[in-house]
Formats: C-alpha cells, structure tokens, sequence
C-alpha cells in the first residue's frame, strides 16, 4: 500500500466517522426529545432537542475538519489545495460560532452569570 493510498483512505475513515457522529448524534437526540416531551413539555423537550443537535452537529463538523487537514496537508500540499482548505475550515469555524451561540444562548467570551441564592431574591 502506497503512502497516499494509505492517507486517501484514512481520510475516508475520518470522514465516516463524521458522518456517524451526525447521524448517531441525531438519533440520539431525537431519542431523548421523545423521552423529554412526555416527561417535560414540549417548550422544554424543544430546546434540548435542538442544543443535542446542535452539539452533534458541532462533533460532526470537528471530526470532519480533521479529514480534511489529513487529505489536504498530507496528500498534495499546494497552494489551490491549502486555499481550499483554508475556506473550507473558516465556513465550518464560522458554522460551529454560530452554533455554540445558538445553544448557549450567549457569545462565547462572555462569561456565565452566577448563580443567586434563592434567599438573595427574597432580601
């Protein structure tokens, strides 16, 4: 087995992983809505539903990131390859911002406000 051969392939490899964290994401997900929405609402069972996705959706594109820096860097690094490299990791860096602000509800710099004590209210 050549050398890129043996790259292509465990870009392949990478890539199915990838993909299987989307999907097994999704499934999994959408198994815990279906338990939260009996269990919670549907408001509640909602916004779960949609930050599991999201954090699978997050893993998928990690994951998918990596394959292409192997396939790219390792296989043939020209200038055309790392150009398109360099858009592909920016859109899915951009996709996964965008995402992290989706399910935490804030920017990610911004820190997470304390918790006050239930008697702090009543003061």
């Amino acid at each position: 087995m050549t050398y890129d051969v043996f790259i292509t392939s465990l870009t392949r490899v990478i890539e199915l992983a990838g993909i299987g964290a989307l999907l097994g994401g999704a499934l999994i997900a959408t198994a815990g809505f279906a338990r939260d929405l009996t269990r919670d609402g549907l408001a509640a069972a909602y916004r779960e539903y949609r930050a599991n996705l999201g954090r699978a959706i997050l893993l998928g594109l990690e994951i998918l990131i990596i394959a292409d820096i192997i396939g790219t860097i390792a296989v043939e690094p020209n200038l055309d390859n790392l150009t398109v490299l360099a858009l592909i990791v920016l859109i899915r860096t951009f996709l996964s911002f965008a995402l992290e602000v989706e399910i935490s509800g804030r920017l990610p710099w911004r820190a997470v406000p304390p918790e006050r004590p239930a008697d702090a209210t009543r003061a």
